[in-house]
């Protein structure tokens, strides 16, 4: 039922079309099967305590519009929404306010679920999901059930941004320029025991599954760089007397084994002390004090000064014998390759620039080109200085250089081929409150050895286990009956002090009696149960980080209440992976590679049926403010949805956000260009209601052919568009067919409806509200997409413009393909061009045909 407006009144207009949708629940999706799908999806957002900015509805405008236009094509249309919930801005809030995490999410989660509605979003808001339901992260915590019992989570000792003055582990966002962000105190990287997952063991997979995914090419590039597969050669040097062993590294180019002239290992490497000698450990350990407090990215900037430190120590090239000295310095990093390099300073610039600092020898093993003045040749030539009595790469070109070089290695012994990936293992801890529990306990060994022996609950082939003060504890999973594991009320969100989360200060959820049968927990200061499956436990305090809801969210909107499976397997075979997935490009490494990981661990366990989650993928652009800056508070020039929807309504404001540019285009906020979208949207009101409220009183039973021609063009171009994303286009389309309709003396109430049901998509509040002041009763949503006649689209004739020495004086309807010889003589027939042309000869035609006639007279 429309509302009772006689004019263009959006905010009566649009709220009533949004309640009617709510309590009709229109955007329902049911499960059936028997119709073809449509999965479209949104990046979720974390609701932040701002609110929604002018970049969030710019995506889910465009997944909105390709909802509503594949349900008008009759498919069954999945289009959830729902939060990324856990994260560190709700923890910090707690610490300063004591208020539970969980109530300022879910005061966030209210405001964004309101300004999304208002958006006039079309979700399926039954299938909503939020990361911090124990609903769901039982399922999250079940997923790392099963990484944990096939092997691919451990735990390690991995550094983290420590400030001994807050006596708290820091995240990357909470340190700036060495210091932390609260307080400005200095910081420094320690060492402490995280969660591990072992994403390395699928690299290959990763990198080669890429191939198939329908993804921007620069997102694929930059996972592909991330991933990092690189082939060479790990080579053994042995440590010259008294030290001894030896330091491998691994390097991509073994060709160059002959111009090694110095060593350099990580600060970190375990060999440090070793290395080091009694004359040089002062300078060693203030070198490495000053490392540990810089991050990686800082570290391995290549435009930074080099620093280093020698150790004292040398190693033996294998190649040639040579003695070399080893160094140590901060760009090199223990979590990639080795920790260890050899340096060539003639081949690389980096360790030429170190080289020339600290007065190290350099010696080239590629010949350079005539007349080359640079430092350190990178490019390829015949191998030079690069021979020993039992092998000789002299004059060969680097990829040759390089296979007779590791044939020779392996054959000696002193190496082998490898290939090696820049990815590490991901790093799964965090030490805060605020995020999903590990379903973990630790125990004793003889705890655990009874707890194998009942095989109360599966355990990784390799025990999972940390040493701490001379005590070793291992790892025992949850059993899944005992899932979900909750967060236990706290009286302080502050940490620790130890480095721990603050739930190491909650004694009586952290040391309990455990059941290792059940999984039932009851705090230790209670007398022990009875019965020879209660042990004494404690549980893990890190909590999950952020990623891992966000890994396999997606899966859970197929079937979001289900409380026996992640999702039903009928559902996942049928709704499959979205088969369009839109979000920002900042997401295009951790997010979609974590995710990708997870989703192909779930398809070799047989859960989901596809080896990939995500088939296509779209970046929508960042909108910029309009000073054409990125927005931000500091910069004051945010734009609230909120404020721009209470002056022009919703629907412009969806509008004018697709008329912005390419969708994929980064574009600044126009506050004036959108009113000419808003004077638009009134136009279409009067064209089909007229100043009165009433339908105007030119409605017609048939078209001119040139309206009909147009709206069939119509229909084209914006169903292709909409296909392409292309809005912006589909709405220049649809402002030329309105322009027409302004200057029809009469249209067809079947011409009105037609596009109308092309509009809706775009505009739904006001395409729902003319649909029905023109008499139809059922919703908009419920109509077909409108086909288009080819053969409509022929155009028999066509406009010709006459000139007359370059200007116009007249056009005329001529047929398509009109011959020179014959637009020529309609011309002089014309009698507008009869006063250019009596009494002038012709000297030139220029005709462009269907466009232009030009006749250049003298």
């Amino acid at each position: 039922m429309a509302t009772e407006c006689k004019d263009y009144d959006f905010q009566k207009i649009e709220p009533h079309w949004q309640t009617f949708w709510e309590e009709n629940k229109t955007f329902r999706t049911p499960d059936d099967t028997s119709r073809p799908k449509y999965y479209v999806l949104d990046m979720f957002p974390y609701p932040s305590g701002s609110g929604l900015h002018i970049g969030h509805p710019e995506g889910y405008t465009a997944t909105d519009i390709v909802a509503r236009y594949q349900r008008a094509r009759g498919c069954n249309v999945l289009h959830p929404i729902g939060w990324d919930a856990f994260g560190l801005p709700a923890e910090q809030h707690a610490v300063k306010t004591g208020a539970h995490p969980r109530a300022n999410t879910e005061a966030n989660i209210r405001t964004f679920r309101r300004q999304l509605k208002a958006l006039g979003f079309s979700y399926d808001w039954d299938r909503e999901v939020n990361t911090t339901d124990p609903g769901y992260f039982q399922w999250t915590q079940w997923i790392f059930r099963q990484l944990f019992q096939r092997g691919l989570a451990y735990v390690d000792e991995r550094p983290v941004w420590w400030c001994p003055e807050l006596k708290t582990v820091l995240a990357n966002e909470e340190v700036v320029d060495g210091k932390s962000e609260v307080g400005g105190h200095a910081v420094e990287r320690r060492n402490l025991r995280q969660w591990v997952l072992r994403i390395t063991a699928y690299a290959d997979r990763l990198l080669a599954g890429l191939k198939d995914l329908d993804w921007p090419d620069s997102t694929k590039r930059m996972q592909e760089a991330w991933i990092g597969r690189s082939e060479g050669a790990e080579v053994a040097f042995k440590l010259e007397e008294p030290t001894t062993g030896e330091l491998r590294i691994f390097t991509t180019r073994p060709d160059t084994l002959f111009g090694c002239t110095y060593m350099v290992v990580s600060p970190e490497h375990p060999l440090v002390p070793a290395l080091t000698t009694p004359a040089q450990r002062a300078l060693v350990d203030a070198y490495r004090k000053t490392a540990a407090t810089k991050s990686d990215l800082e570290r391995t900037d290549l435009a930074k000064e080099k620093t280093g430190v020698f150790s004292g120590s040398h190693a033996i090239n294998p190649v040639n014998g040579a003695r070399v000295p080893v160094w140590i310095a901060d760009y090199v990093l223990m979590g990639y390759g080795t920790g260890a390099i050899m340096a060539v300073p003639g081949q690389d610039q980096r360790d030429w620039d170190f080289a020339k600092k600290f007065n190290l020898p350099i010696l080239r093993t590629v010949q350079p080109p005539d007349g080359f003045k640079g430092e350190a040749y990178l490019e390829d030539g015949p191998a030079i200085n690069s021979a020993n009595t039992e092998v000789s790469l002299n004059d060969l070109g680097i990829e040759a250089a390089k296979e007779k070089i590791i044939a020779w290695l392996e054959r000696k012994g002193l190496g082998q081929r490898k290939v090696n990936f820049k990815l590490r293992d991901w790093l799964f801890s965090r030490q805060r409150y605020w995020g999903e529990p590990f379903p973990i306990v630790w125990v004793e060994e003889a705890e655990y050895r009874r707890a194998l022996a009942q095989r109360a609950v599966p355990q990784p082939a390799k025990p999972v286990a940390y040493t701490q003060a001379g005590r070793t504890w291992y790892a025992l999973a949850l059993p899944e009956g005992a899932l979900p594991l909750l967060l236990p009320d706290v009286t302080s969100y502050l940490p620790s002090g130890t480095g721990e989360s603050p739930l190491a200060n909650v004694t009586d959820w952290l040391e309990i009696w455990y059941d290792f049968a059940t999984g039932a927990a009851l705090p230790a200061a209670r007398p022990k149960p009875a019965g020879d499956t209660w042990i004494r436990a404690h549980r893990e305090t890190n909590t999950m980080p952020q990623w891992a809801g966000s890994c396999w969210y997606y899966l859970r909107y197929l079937d979001p209440q289900n409380p026996r499976a992640l999702a039903d397997r009928k559902l996942l075979e049928y709704w499959g992976g979205p088969d369009l997935y839109v979000g920002g490009a900042e997401h295009a490494v951790l997010h979609l590679l974590y995710a990708r990981f997870w989703h192909m661990f779930l398809y070799d366990l047989g859960v989901v049926p596809q080896p990939e989650p995500f088939r296509k993928l779209f970046h929508q652009g960042i909108i910029l403010g309009e000073d054409g800056e990125k927005m931000s508070k500091s910069r004051g020039n945010v734009v609230n949805p909120d404020a721009v929807i209470r002056e022009y309504g919703t629907d412009a404001l969806r509008l004018y956000l697709m008329f912005l540019g390419p969708l994929e285009a980064m574009k600044p906020w126009n506050p004036r260009g959108i009113e000419g979208v808003f004077r638009f949207l009134n136009k279409v009101w009067r064209e089909c209601i007229g100043e009165a409220g009433l339908p105007p009183a030119k409605i017609a039973a048939t078209d001119s052919p040139e309206l009909e021609r147009l709206l069939h063009e119509t229909i084209r171009k914006v169903g292709e568009d909409i296909e392409a994303l292309r809005f912006n286009t589909a709405i220049s389309q649809m402002m030329i067919f309105v322009n027409a309709l302004q200057k029809a003396p009469a249209v067809s109430r079947r011409t009105m409806l037609a596009f109308l049901r092309l509009l809706a998509p775009f505009a739904p509040h006001l395409a729902e509200e003319l649909w029905a002041r023109l008499g139809e009763k059922a919703s908009i949503l419920h109509a077909p997409w409108p086909a288009y006649d080819a053969a409509k689209l022929v155009v028999e004739q066509v406009k010709l413009v006459f000139q007359v020495n370059g200007k116009f004086r007249g056009d005329q309807l001529v047929p398509v393909g009109l011959a020179e010889a014959d637009a020529v003589a309609l011309a002089q027939q014309n009698s507008r061009l009869t006063p250019y042309l009596a009494g002038k000869v012709v000297k030139k035609i220029i005709y462009v045909p269907g466009r232009i006639l030009n006749l250049v007279v003298g």
